[in-house]
């Protein structure tokens, strides 16, 4: 919770510094965003390969588990279809291209604003991605809130699947208490998995 909010605190300067005209340049109008992705992308590959319990996990994967974040994708990609049946600015793929960042919000947005621009034009590719952002975010705060609430009415696996590609790192404590212990492996992967689904699915939604 602490760690999104930051995040949020952040983007709200970013935005109060870019409104204000006081940044050079170099900053506004370079290509900043581009190696920030790419610093990124190096840090998934980092999380995931340096992860002791990686060998592990890779060990002990069967058919069935995949069941856990291949529920997860497909039903934020329908939801997400879905919604934009009530959006009339977005069009199916763009709705896609943010439900498929799933809670990554720092990877999503920066992709989703890189890929959309020469399509949409810098004013609404920025837009979307800033709505990438938010979406992503407010669903971690909603995992991390609502655990509780989704163990009673959903089962146990339903905050994992709420957490996203959280479910690896930061909603990994609060699946822990309210889901038990004994599916901590079962978040772990299914982070894992959904984390390194993220580039792609956005990338390939970005160019419908």
């Amino acid at each position: 919770m602490k760690g999104s909010l930051i995040v949020v605190g952040f983007f709200v300067l970013g935005c109060l510094l870019g409104w204000s005209g006081l940044l050079p340049d170099v900053l506004v109008k370079g290509d900043l965003t581009v190696y920030v992705l790419y610093l990124l992308m190096f840090q998934v590959g980092l999380s995931i390969g340096s992860d002791k319990k990686l060998k592990e996990i890779l060990g002990s994967i069967r058919p069935k588990l995949l069941l856990v974040p291949l529920s997860t994708i497909v039903g934020t990609l329908v939801f997400s279809a879905l919604i934009s049946l009530l959006l009339s600015k977005w069009s199916v793929f763009d709705c896609l291209a943010v439900g498929s960042g799933f809670a990554y919000y720092s990877l999503s947005s920066i992709l989703i604003t890189q890929l959309k621009e020469p399509s949409l034009g810098v004013q609404l590719a920025t837009e979307l991605g800033t709505i990438a952002l938010m979406a992503n975010i407010m669903r971690e705060i909603m995992a991390l809130l609502g655990a509780p609430l989704f163990v009673k009415y959903f089962g146990r696996l339903a905050p994992i699947c709420a957490g996203g590609a959280t479910t690896m790192d930061t909603t990994l404590p609060i699946i822990t208490r309210y889901s038990g212990k004994d599916l901590v492996f079962v978040s772990i992967f299914h982070g894992i998995i959904v984390d390194f689904t993220v580039p792609f699915f956005v990338s390939f939604f970005c160019s419908m």
